[in-house]
């Protein structure tokens, strides 16, 4: 059943008024893989009554559709930050946009969080609280840099007059807010919310204040690498950080669900369809992706410094039970228009389903060890064993003829796993690979594979080597590099063309420039222009030397 988003569909479920309105930059998609639908959906589960505005129109009174909801707003602006969605990494605005209707980037606003809550404010005067939520308030919860501004911001919930982030993946901390607006009771110490306060609260760890940061770039080192190093840790602290005469306050992260909470979400019963009220203003391209695509788990220990899944998902990789996997499979090879096959079975990297910690933790638990960096830990048990099996069962699954792998896959976790590695990539490659295979090494210069917190380019060598072993058909490898990644100029641009043309012989076109986004370690060295060891580095700001990078390696 669709989440409402009309009066008259409130009308037929015999509602007064929804509980909760959430309003989404993206069109309204009844998907596991759009945000607004999971929670909603878990909300509903959870007997709240909650509707959707999906893209309101911001220059018409249309966020009044459906009245005020009876305990709060929540905001979301989209499955992307507002800005990685509308403009690229040069800061040009990008025409198309695969989650609106139609294909035309006309409907999500920049600093969609922003405007939503005052679009809401607006028309409703001291209305009911306003809670952020999804990728875009998540990564700009503290002082942060805006790549569009070229300058710090403070928090968005400050920015936006918000009342309260939800950061992470939403759905306890979510609920646990719906129940205390409902009976009224303090929401404070409630794990994975931001909030304002007058006063900071006893044993907080503070960090430097948006007045520092803008002052000094040394103060936003510091305050940017403890709030990274506190979200990692088992004994995290509440973070505040002053903003003027108040303070934001960060309460720990919410516990990871566990296997029997994410089967739950993944359970429900999702149309997988683009809501009709949206379906009738256009194709929406985002559907040829997600309809048939299925998520095996959440969160990625790779902890790579361009990256921000760590940030928000977190670095504990959760994973869903194989029963689970196995009964959404079933459900989409019901769906009508199901030809039989399965579009992706992954998550952030595909191959790591079932990862575990052989040292009696969770992968991604270490504090001051990284998983995969400089090398892979010794403790990790890739799972690729168990990926098999769940391959092998899906694929006897009524009416399915081939079930993808899209995601990617980190090939350094292959080639280290000497007991299931080979036999993994050599069981994809010839049952859910088709044409080619995407992996992502990046950069091919050790000293910018460093910086980006990535192994070194030997271990790319060895899985191309593995890679030749096994293909026998005609899969062929695609590669994804980054360009002006900060430390990288002209020099290793180059040095990374000439193992291209030793190594790979290939012409690549995967070739991105690197873009700043919020609450990364690698936009931290943009701003700062310092490594993580506080050495000074090159960083190239420039748009057409970016570009010039760029063309070193596409010519």
């Amino acid at each position: 059943m669709f989440l409402p988003t009309t009066k008259e569909e409130i009308k037929l479920l015999k509602w007064d008024r929804p509980d909760i309105i959430l309003v989404s930059g993206d069109t309204y998609i009844d998907s596991p893989f759009i945000g607004v639908a999971v929670i909603g959906n878990y909300l509903i589960y959870q007997g709240f009554k909650v509707a959707v505005i999906a893209q309101p129109d911001i220059k018409t009174d249309e966020i009044t559709r459906l009245g005020e909801p009876k305990l709060f707003w929540g905001i979301s602006a989209g499955a992307m930050d507002s800005f990685v969605a509308n403009y690229t990494a040069l800061n040009k605005f990008r025409n198309n946009d695969d989650l609106t209707p139609g294909g035309i980037n006309n409907k999500r606003p920049d600093r969609a969080c922003m405007v939503y809550t005052n679009l809401i404010r607006r028309y409703f005067k001291n209305t009911k609280p306003i809670i952020l939520g999804g990728v875009e308030a998540s990564l700009r919860r503290i002082v942060h840099y805006d790549y569009k501004d070229n300058a710090l911001r403070r928090s968005i919930l400050f920015d936006s007059k918000a009342d309260i982030i939800v950061y992470g993946m939403g759905e306890k901390s979510t609920l646990e807010l719906a129940k205390c607006f409902k009976n009224g009771t303090s929401y404070e110490n409630i794990e994975g919310i931001c909030y304002i306060s007058k006063n900071k609260p006893e044993d907080s760890l503070e960090i430097p204040s948006f007045e520092e940061c803008i002052e000094n770039s040394d103060k936003f080192f510091e305050s940017f690498s403890t709030f990274y190093k506190n979200s990692c840790s088992k004994n995290e602290k509440i973070l505040t950080q002053k903003h003027n005469d108040r303070y934001l306050i960060c309460n720990p992260k919410q516990d990871t669900l566990s296997q029997e909470e994410l089967d739950q979400i993944y359970n429900l019963n999702y149309t997988r369809q683009v809501h009709p009220y949206y379906q009738k203003l256009g194709h929406v391209k985002a559907q040829e992706t997600i309809k048939f695509s299925i998520t095996t788990h959440r969160g990625c220990f790779g902890e790579c410094n361009f990256c921000a899944i760590s940030i928000h998902q977190g670095k504990k990789v959760i994973s869903r039970s194989k029963e689970s996997i196995i009964n959404e499979t079933q459900k989409i090879t019901n769906l009508k228009d199901f030809k039989g096959y399965i579009t992706d079975l992954g998550g952030p990297t595909a191959n790591m389903f079932n990862s575990k910690c052989l040292a009696n933790k969770i992968a991604g638990t270490c504090e001051n060890k990284r998983c995969l960096y400089p090398s892979t830990c010794k403790n990790l048990d890739a799972g690729h064993d168990s990926q098999i099996e769940l391959l092998k069962e899906l694929a006897l699954l009524p009416n399915i003829k081939k079930i993808f792998i899209s995601s990617g896959i980190r090939y350094d976790m292959v080639c280290s796993d000497k007991l299931f590695g080979e036999k993994y990539l050599n069981f994809i490659v010839n049952n859910n690979v088709s044409g080619q295979m995407k992996i992502a090494p990046e950069h091919c210069d050790d000293n910018i594979l460093a910086l980006m917190g990535k192994p070194n380019s030997q271990i790319l060598k060895d899985f191309i080597e593995m890679f030749k072993r096994i293909n026998s058909s005609k899969i062929f490898l695609t590669y994804y590099f980054i360009a002006a990644y900060p430390g990288c100029s002209d020099k290793e641009m180059k040095s990374l063309k000439n193992f291209i043309d030793k190594n790979l012989k290939i012409h690549p076109e995967q070739v991105q420039i690197f873009t700043p986004t919020p609450s990364t370690n690698a936009t931290l060295m943009y701003y700062s222009q310092k490594d993580l060891l506080k050495n000074k580095i090159f960083v190239q700001k420039d748009r057409n030397a970016k570009q010039k990078q760029k063309r070193i390696v596409c010519l």
